[in-house]
């Protein structure tokens, strides 16, 4: 009887082990599959303050594309982004950080669907919208941007270069203020380089975009949104 209960126990406990190394293999193998997913393919965010009102307000969910399949390409310039896309800008893109803290700072995000990050969130993702690509001509008056695109004669403003429309909030400062600075409504013509784009707040009392950062790489623009789903009432594919 008691070699019987001993051999039992044996196997029980093999078995337990055995049982537990599949659940952590299976946990293991969802982990980088929903890595894979979400560098590759799909990302949910939530919108986390008003800086691209009107069109999206605080508390809106987006999915973003972190693919760009051939028919979504600007053929122009052979970059996965359109002029007016609501893109997700990286601003510590190819900095170097701790290693053991990415991978913590991935197993949090992936329990927590990417509502908790151990890193300041707040100042690495930014939601913003493209308004220039590499070579264009761009310059600003009275909050909304005229853009000369590469390697045409004349230029547009921000709204009929877009493929989608959309609105801006336009804030009301004082005539006395100087024009020099981000958020008076002004800024000199600039010349994008082969390796810049400019992004924007659609609420342009908001500087905290290319007016302050300068332009961007394209290489920090790391997706693209393709859908509103939350609230339903204002459910929007982009």
């Amino acid at each position: 009887m008691f070699n019987k209960l001993s051999t039992y126990s044996y196997r029980e406990q093999k078995n337990k082990k055995y049982r537990l190394l599949r659940i952590f293999i299976f946990i293991l193998i969802l982990y980088i599959a929903y890595n894979c997913f979400t560098t590759f393919f799909f990302s949910v965010w939530v919108v986390e303050n008003n800086t691209m009102s009107p069109g999206l307000n605080e508390g809106d969910r987006l999915v973003f594309s972190s693919f760009n399949p051939p028919w979504n390409i600007n053929k122009e310039n052979a970059i996965p982004f359109n002029r007016g896309s609501i893109v997700l800008v990286d601003m510590k893109h190819g900095m170097s950080q701790n290693m053991p803290l990415q991978i913590l700072d991935g197993i949090v995000r992936f329990f927590t669907a990417q509502r908790i990050s151990i890193f300041s969130v707040r100042e690495q993702y930014y939601i913003k919208r493209i308004i220039a690509l590499p070579g264009d001509e761009i310059s600003m008056e009275n909050y909304v941007f005229r853009v000369k695109a590469s390697g045409s004669l004349f230029s547009l403003t921000e709204f009929e270069l877009s493929d989608k429309p959309y609105h801006t909030s336009i804030p009301q400062v004082p005539d006395i203020w100087n024009g020099s600075i981000p958020f008076s409504g002004s800024m000199d013509t600039i010349i994008l380089k082969a390796d810049e784009c400019f992004v924007i707040s659609d609420d342009r009392s908001n500087t905290n975009d290319s007016r302050t950062w300068g332009a961007v790489l394209p290489s920090q623009i790391t997706a693209r949104a393709v859908l509103r789903f939350w609230p339903l009432n204002r459910f929007e594919i982009f």
